[in-house]
């Protein structure tokens, strides 16, 4: 059984697309499959579930030796299993940044595409007569998660490729993206659930920056003052959520999606000198304010220095 897996701290693209692929293998490629995650995830993903009566993929913690996967939605192996160069990668589908470091023991098939979204290039590779056999579910999978990365369309990594293809699909389903997209923004925004610790690794990456490792950790909300409400206590959690992931410092960017802008919190000098030199900013106080600011991967990784 082929396992399908996305990267570690599962947000919606990377819980949903394994689910669409896994599908994929086993019904049109006739090799059967199973999408499983490695770690619990986030609400809006959870909500997407519930709402295609989709079952939550098991969670693995690592891979056998020569144990046969599919990679999506990351390409980066400290987002992976410990053991990922010793199981046997049959294929990655990524719309990130080549990281390299993965090995494999075969030629194998690699998409890497610049979209928004993993589910977009899905929908390319498994083609049109894939696609129309696809199970409402899998399509409603499909479209939560181009419309969670693509922030509704407000994100600067939207296509008009991605856009494309969740109209396509959500005309198929007969759903309103509007009103699709707040539901699913709704179930994004309840974290009242979660521990601060959770909060600050709920959807983050690993990156360096002048010889600091750093968490960048991102809240996307429609209801941003209920996260900075509680910035006491998220900015209290850092340092004993860096010391236990081997980070130097964690950076938190609380994401407004209805005014599309960022909120970077600022425990320390440090994170001020980053926020100032990244962004051009002025900072005053424990908070800054970042206008237009809503992509970590096109926007945030990319302007990080010291």
């Amino acid at each position: 059984m082929i396992k399908v897996l996305g990267h570690k701290a599962p947000d919606t693209d990377s819980t949903g697309s394994p689910i669409v692929w896994a599908w994929y293998l086993s019904e049109v490629r006739k090799e059967p499959a199973v999408a499983v995650l490695q770690g619990e995830p986030n609400t809006e993903a959870l909500w997407m579930l519930a709402k295609w009566d989709l079952p939550k993929p098991q969670i693995v913690t690592d891979l056998a030796a020569g144990e046969k996967c599919v990679i999506v939605d990351t390409n980066n192996p400290a987002e992976l299993p410990a053991s990922i160069n010793e199981a046997e990668v049959l294929e990655i589908i990524d719309h990130h940044l080549l990281a390299g470091g993965i090995k494999t023991r075969l030629p194998i098939n690699i998409t890497i595409r610049p979209l928004a979204c993993t589910a977009t290039i899905m929908f390319d590779l498994m083609g049109e007569d894939a696609y129309n056999r696809a199970p409402r579910a899998v399509k409603g999978a499909m479209l939560t998660c181009i419309l969670s990365d693509t922030l509704e369309f407000r994100s600067p990594t939207t296509t008009p490729h991605d856009r494309f293809v969740a109209e396509k699909v959500a005309k198929d389903l007969g759903v309103s993206i509007p009103a699709y997209a707040a539901e699913m923004f709704a179930a994004k925004s309840d974290v009242s659930a979660f521990s601060e610790e959770a909060l600050l690794r709920m959807d983050s990456k690993e990156y360096e920056l002048g010889g600091k490792q750093l968490r960048v950790s991102v809240l996307e909300t429609t209801a941003p003052q209920v996260l900075l409400d509680r910035k006491g206590a998220l900015m209290a959690a850092m340092p004993g959520v860096a010391a236990a992931d081997g980070a130097d410092e964690v950076l938190l960017f609380v994401v407004d999606i209805l005014n599309e802008e960022a909120t970077l919190l600022i425990p320390n000098d440090f994170v001020k000198q980053v926020a100032e030199k990244s962004f051009n900013a002025t900072v005053a106080g424990d908070t800054v304010v970042l206008p237009g600011i809503m992509s970590r991967k096109k926007q945030i990784i990319p302007a990080l220095a010291i």
